[in-house]
């Protein structure tokens, strides 16, 4: 069986075919987030606790950490991004025991991110590209740290499942010329949006089989990317992952996090309920009412995406007695803090 360690100062994850579904998260990157951005730039990284801590409670076995801002006071990423990743690694090694993923396309900001993390952190990423290659992998041997392989070259990302294959074999071989075995690899064989591709689940679940059975590697995805300019997406998220994992998919870079449901949203449906003659108490508190109305909930808490991931580990057998699931579902009191789905907070008791 093959098995990826993946390792902080004090404590170790596993990645393997006969382990559980290893959730990496995703949230420690300022990519697509101009307040996050904005806040590391000034010094600030109130917001990375936050997320380091939530994404944890929440059930991530893996912290993925992402330095990759521009700053608008210095546009390059060379000089910026490897100090910015040092102190990030730091900050959220403090905060929690979690093994680390170094994130980056940098590779000055790679290699500061071995030099600072505790441990045995998982590289994120190497690709077929030549150049990349050329880099990447020696820091892998020098660090004797597991890397994420992503199945795109030099001519980009093929729509082929076939070729995809072949530069995850690529990467494969290359490695073991470095003496890096195939159990440090991960491939990402790269998950295509549904709503461009309608055979893009399929190919996905092909692909993890056939580099399971063939390359005898790990492998993990970028979980939302097979919903993403859908409706419902955590619907499709749902469905998606289970089938992955019964495919032989071993862990995956996602949001383990459901966000709380912002005031503008709240404020919005006491409108509607008034406009519709609907009476609220007046002692109603936010969370009751949106427990109420289904809206979700006012305090951070897994995602709907970790119950499937928690319910196949139960049914692959990677859960014994089902304890974990148990655990997840049970009740949870007070505010602030993260739990299963079984929060009965501002709710009556049947009798």
């Amino acid at each position: 069986m093959t098995r990826t360690t993946v390792e902080s100062e004090t404590k170790t994850t596993v990645i393997g075919f006969d382990e559980p579904f290893c959730v990496i998260g995703e949230r420690i990157n300022p990519t697509g987030r101009k307040k996050l951005a904005a806040e590391l730039e000034m010094g600030i990284f109130s917001t990375v606790e936050k997320d380091a801590l939530a994404q944890v409670a929440a059930g991530a076995s893996v912290l993925d950490i992402n330095a990759g801002v521009v700053y608008n006071s210095n546009p390059n990423p060379n000089e910026t991004e490897p100090p910015l990743m040092k102190q990030m690694i730091e900050l959220v090694q403090i905060l929690t025991d979690v093994p680390l993923c170094i994130d980056s396309s940098v590779p000055a900001a790679l290699d500061k991110g071995l030099q600072t993390a505790k441990g045995r952190p998982l590289l994120n990423s190497v690709t077929g590209e030549e150049d990349r290659l050329e880099f990447v992998l020696p820091l892998v041997k020098k660090y004797n740290v597991p890397v994420v392989a992503i199945s795109n070259d030099d001519t980009g990302i093929s729509e082929d499942p076939d070729v995809r294959f072949a530069v995850a074999r690529k990467i494969v071989e290359r490695a073991a010329d470095f003496g890096i075995p195939a159990y440090d690899i991960v491939v990402d064989p790269l998950v295509m949006p549904i709503g461009a591709m309608a055979t893009a689940g399929k190919q996905v679940f092909t692909l993890v089989r056939k580099l399971r059975e063939e390359l005898g590697v790990n492998t993990t995805c970028g979980a939302s990317n097979v919903s993403f300019g859908l409706p419902n997406r955590h619907g499709i998220n749902n469905a998606f992952l289970p089938m992955a994992i019964g495919a032989g998919m071993t862990s995956a870079i996602m949001n383990p996090v459901a966000l709380p449901v912002n005031q503008k949203l709240i404020l919005e449906k006491k409108e509607e309920c008034v406009a519709k003659g609907v009476k609220l108490p007046e002692n109603m508190d936010d969370e009751t009412f949106v427990t109420l109305f289904g809206l979700g909930s006012t305090i951070p808490r897994p995602g709907k995406e970790m119950e499937a991931i928690r319910a196949a580990n139960f049914l692959n057998n990677k859960d014994p007695h089902g304890g974990a699931w148990i655990q997840f579902n049970k009740p949870t009191e007070g505010n602030g803090e993260i739990g299963g789905r079984g929060n009965r907070r501002g709710r009556r008791r049947r009798t």
